[in-house]
């Protein structure tokens, strides 16, 4: 996550990944090596000191055994409530990625609801074979890159793809860009 404040998600996630670790019968050390994160993350992440990338969060819930979701999620909330929580922070006040909610799939599906001020950019890395998303853009055009292809997307259209591949959105005009992604697993 990028943030320049700590946020309530990221009190989950720290809360969620050691709860979690330990229930799966990991040490940080286990996790570490399963994950491809160092020892040193996991610390500051369950220490709720790191901002960590979506692509770590995803490549640590893996190696335990859970989804993503469990471990942005408010242990609080019922899970049918939906998960309504910002993960991602651009530079600009106006680019967020907020995760509303998660339906089953193969292992899983997430509905997120993203906003990119302008001048704005997320690159993503590739995610496993299989991994696909789902945008409908709302308001302004998104410009899509898929490996290193570009394509702008409107208000009112949208785009199926995998995302086993460097992939980006990117706001190139003046005003906010605002898009529902769905992640389907």
């Amino acid at each position: 996550m990028h943030s320049q404040e700590r946020s309530d998600v990221l009190a989950h996630v720290s809360g969620n990944l050691r709860r979690l670790r330990q229930k799966a019968g990991l040490s940080q050390a286990a996790l570490a090596e399963a994950s491809g994160i160092s020892r040193r993350m996991i610390v500051a992440v369950e220490g709720g000191d790191a901002n960590i990338s979506l692509s770590s969060l995803d490549k640590l819930a893996a190696a335990i055994g859970v989804g993503f979701v469990d471990l942005v999620r408010d242990p609080a909330r019922p899970p049918s409530s939906g998960i309504n929580e910002v993960t991602w922070r651009g530079t600009n006040e106006e680019s967020a990625a907020v995760l509303l909610g998660s339906a089953p799939a193969t292992a899983e599906t997430q509905m997120w609801y993203w906003s990119l001020g302008p001048g704005e950019r997320y690159d993503a890395e590739p995610d496993p074979t299989g991994w696909h998303e789902m945008i409908f853009v709302t308001e302004g055009t998104l410009r899509l890159d898929l490996s290193g292809v570009a394509k702008d997307f409107p208000a009112g259209t949208f785009a199926v793809y995998a995302t086993d591949q460097p992939y980006a959105y990117l706001n190139a005009g003046e005003s906010v860009v605002r898009f529902v992604r769905n992640v389907v697993i």
